[in-house]
């Protein structure tokens, strides 16, 4: 079941969020830059805080009372490389356990259908497993970001949404 997020949802959001940060992004360990920006990020707080924003959108993706997905549009945010980029997918997130499962197709298919297209997101260009995700479900990449962690950058890939 795909719902709008509430307050009672920000901390299962942090939590959700450690997990697939962490099992993405710290591939080759822990070091005190990763700690130091998933544990000040990834808060309750933090998802309070996004929840206040009117320009910000969270749908959570929920199976037998449990979270396993997550998606948080920011309608106000646009891409400068591109003319028409339309609003950001600033995170798509579905615990390992259910990648594959058809949940972040169907997260991306709500807010379609809520504000329908385009739209833009980000990723890591080490993040082969979402780089082919979103390859087949038809995303164009339109430029690059840098992604700054502690003072380190990022390489990520700019793609977007228009439809088939």
């Amino acid at each position: 079941m795909i719902r709008k997020a509430e307050k009672s949802d920000c901390m299962d959001l942090a939590v959700l969020s450690l997990q697939v940060w962490l099992h993405t992004y710290a591939i080759k360990g822990i070091r005190s830059q990763i700690s130091q920006y998933a544990l000040s990020t990834f808060t309750e707080g933090h998802f309070i805080d996004l929840l206040n924003k009117k320009s910000i959108d969270i749908r959570v993706f929920e199976e037998d009372s449990h979270l396993t997905g997550f998606i948080v549009v920011d309608l106000e945010s646009t891409f400068k490389g591109s003319s028409n980029s339309g609003y950001e997918v600033v995170t798509l997130y579905v615990s390992q356990h259910f990648q594959g499962a058809g949940i972040g197709r169907k997260l991306l298919k709500e807010v379609e259908g809520l504000y329908g297209l385009p739209f833009w997101l980000s990723t890591w260009v080490n993040n082969h497993r979402a780089l082919g995700f979103y390859n087949r479900l038809g995303f164009n990449m339109v430029g690059e970001v840098n992604f700054n962690l502690e003072g380190e950058l990022h390489r990520n890939h700019v793609l977007s949404y228009t439809g088939r």
